[in-house]
């Protein structure tokens, strides 16, 4: 098994999320990362998905999302032509002899410190999964206080865009 990203484009309505999400859970696929969010275009929403399966059972749940009504494109983001983000908010428990420490690493991570107390940081990095987990790694023994994480999001290379067929394709159905 390995990771696959998809980047489905969606109609923006109700209920679409509830129907491709249960699409997985059917087939027994865990989600590990799912980010939904507007698009260009307010009528489209971009869902990017990663999913942990192997390329056979990937390739029937592609198939099957295909024939949902509300899904215009689906297209597998492959890590080297797709630049892929997350979103990290870290809070660290800090005291006066440890908080330089915990800046540097920051400071290395190109990460920043978005909010301080007498005894804590919190920290928003950004950056891929390998990353954010070394970033963890790092920060641990300072102790992790509190940690959220957004699902990945990923755009692929270059100037071609997967909204534009897929607007078009929309307008026709409204036609």
């Amino acid at each position: 098994m390995s990771l696959h990203t998809l980047s489905v484009l969606v109609e923006n309505k109700p209920g679409v999320l509830a129907r491709i999400s249960g699409l997985f859970s059917r087939r027994g696929f865990n989600i590990d990362s799912l980010a939904v969010g507007p698009t260009e275009h307010p009528e489209i929403s971009r869902m990017t998905i990663v999913v942990n399966v192997d390329q056979l059972p990937l390739e029937q749940v592609t198939k099957q999302l295909n024939k949902l009504i509300n899904v215009l494109k689906i297209v597998e983001l492959d890590s080297s032509a797709s630049i892929q983000r997350e979103l990290a908010l870290i809070k660290v428990g800090t005291g006066a002899e440890t908080r330089s420490q915990v800046l540097e690493i920051v400071q290395m991570f190109r990460a920043k410190v978005v909010d301080v107390a007498t005894d804590a940081v919190t920290i928003e990095a950004t950056g891929n999964r390998d990353k954010l987990e070394a970033l963890y790694r790092c920060l641990e023994p300072f102790g992790i206080k509190e940690l959220v994480q957004s699902g990945m999001v990923a755009v692929g290379r270059g100037s071609r865009s997967i909204t534009d067929r897929s607007l078009r394709a929309l307008e026709s159905r409204s036609a």
